[in-house]
């Protein structure tokens, strides 16, 4: 895959990483950044891709490391005030309320890391079990495991009202 190849593939699926970046971060400038950095190292280390028929996973599993290394770098804790959503929203969050929102994204961050990408790779995204676990690098069986124990966790805190 050469450059040109490169930049018209990132283009074609740009919303869909920045919903993945936003998903992790929690608002519109780190995002952004996820994107910036995320573009650059794939570029970079494009000839590692040796299929080019799984750029889409490869580009994927790129823009949730960049937005787990952001999340790190700053070290810090999203607060209540800071998980509302922008008046930007991502798009396909618009319809929800606000407070809908807030919840989701509160049991999303109850989650461990693997545990939500697996519901936000499969759910959100609308990627198969089968292309989750390639871009999470786990057998299929361990994701629809983990989507499943996910979403028993995420309605008990939503049911018990935890937030």
């Amino acid at each position: 895959m050469d450059k040109f190849e490169f930049a018209q593939r990132f283009q074609a699926d740009k919303a869909k990483y920045y919903r993945i970046a936003y998903s992790y971060v929690k608002n519109e400038h780190d995002a952004l950044d996820v994107m910036g950095e995320a573009s650059y190292k794939a570029l970079r280390s494009l000839k590692a891709l040796k299929t080019p028929e799984y750029f889409s996973s490869w580009m994927t599993r790129i823009v949730i490391n960049c937005a787990l290394d952001l999340l790190r770098q700053n070290s810090r804790v999203t607060f209540l005030d800071d998980a509302l959503p922008p008046e930007s929203e991502p798009p396909d969050e618009a319809a929800l309320a606000p407070e809908d929102s807030l919840d989701l994204y509160t049991a999303l961050d109850a989650l461990g890391e693997r545990d939500r990408a697996c519901v936000i790779l499969h759910f959100f995204e609308g990627y198969t079990y089968e292309n989750v676990s390639r871009i999470l690098g786990e057998p299929e069986s361990t994701v629809k495991s983990r989507v499943y124990r996910s979403l028993g966790k995420m309605r008990t805190f939503l049911q018990k009202g935890e937030h």
